[in-house]
């Protein structure tokens, strides 16, 4: 029986996380010679491979900020070179080939807690019996 799905299998997300691990690495020993991308840290935040394997999504982030327009076009001219090194750590019958896409979900969580801490929307969330609002992020930590 096919799975019509559109989830990912176990097979899927055991491969993804793999992957992850192997992209991680490779740019952890530095062995990449690009201009942009030598002496960058980069985070790999998730690997989504195709149903058969052959194809690979990577969502990357680069730290401490700087252009990642030019970073993202860099991993691009380094993908078959990186899908060499992926390929020697993680055994597949097909290399996968790699894509790479820039991770924009911590912005998308950033922006969606500063709509939520907007003095309009706190005041529409007000603590129940009470008028107080709800407690700040650096409350809830136990930070100040």
């Amino acid at each position: 029986m096919k799975r019509r799905s559109s989830e990912a299998s176990q097979r899927q997300l055991r491969v993804g996380e793999e992957l992850r691990h192997a992209l991680a690495d490779v740019f952890g020993r530095g062995i990449l010679r690009d201009p942009a991308i030598v002496d960058r840290s980069i985070t790999v935040t998730e690997v989504r491979p195709s149903p058969d394997l052959r194809n690979a999504t990577a969502f990357v982030i680069p730290l401490g900020g700087g252009d990642s327009i030019d970073l993202l076009e860099a991993l691009r001219r380094c993908a078959p070179f990186l899908t060499r090194e992926v390929s020697k750590r993680v055994h597949l019958k097909f290399a996968p080939r790699l894509n790479f896409v820039l991770d924009d979900s911590f912005d998308r969580v950033d922006k969606i807690d500063s709509i939520l801490r907007s003095p309009e929307v706190t005041r529409d969330l007000r603590v129940e019996g009470g008028d107080q609002p709800l407690p700040d992020k650096d409350q809830e930590s136990g930070t100040v």
